[in-house]
């Protein structure tokens, strides 16, 4: 699997677990603290060949894409679910941890933001409440199962209805997913 963008990851064991997994060109931040250097060359990288954001699902992966994000606008993301990326003695969490066809498959389901400026929400803050993705105790299982089968990440209830809007998941698409997350409830 051949990869045009350059994939934005944390660090050196990351671009490892990329490189085994596709051909891709890789650019580090070495932790949270993304320097002002790291980002002019991700600047610099999405004119030139687009860029995916491809940082780990924890509080330092959630802030560097959020950074990225605003300063590099229109790129493009992909995410791993929490449990695909825990180390195999259970002691650490990363890209580096993740099997290849995880990785593929993570690259393969990449979403691009509206680059449009501002659009309008077609999922409301009254239909995650509906579904039970906010102000229910069992929320945060929910969301976390609605960002893996939407291939969103892991979001709090504010962060879930921006990434719906950003991704542009349609009516339809967030259906299909809460439909899916009611069923596997229901056959536990």
């Amino acid at each position: 699997m051949n990869i045009q963008e350059i994939i934005v990851v944390e660090g050196k064991d990351d671009t490892t677990a990329i490189k085994r997994a596709v051909n891709a060109d890789t650019i580090e931040t070495n932790g949270s603290a993304i320097s002002e250097e790291i980002l002019r060359r991700i600047e610099h990288a999405q004119q030139k060949r687009g860029v995916i954001v491809f940082t780990d699902p924890d509080y330092p992966g959630r802030r560097i894409r959020a950074i990225i994000e605003e300063r590099v606008p229109g790129v493009k993301h992909a995410f791993l679910a929490k449990e695909k990326t825990i180390a195999k003695n259970g002691k650490g969490l990363g890209i580096e941890h993740a099997r290849d066809e995880d990785i593929r498959e993570a690259l393969s389901n990449v979403y691009t933001p509206n680059a449009q400026g501002h659009i309008e929400a077609e999922i409301t803050m009254e239909d995650l409440l509906v579904a039970r993705l906010i102000g229910h105790p069992q929320s945060k299982n929910r969301r976390l199962r609605l960002g893996e089968i939407l291939n969103i990440g892991m979001t709090n209830g504010k962060q879930l209805h921006k990434r719906l809007t950003m991704f542009q998941i349609t009516v339809e698409q967030f259906g299909q997913a809460v439909a899916q997350l009611d069923q596997e409830e229901q056959n536990v």
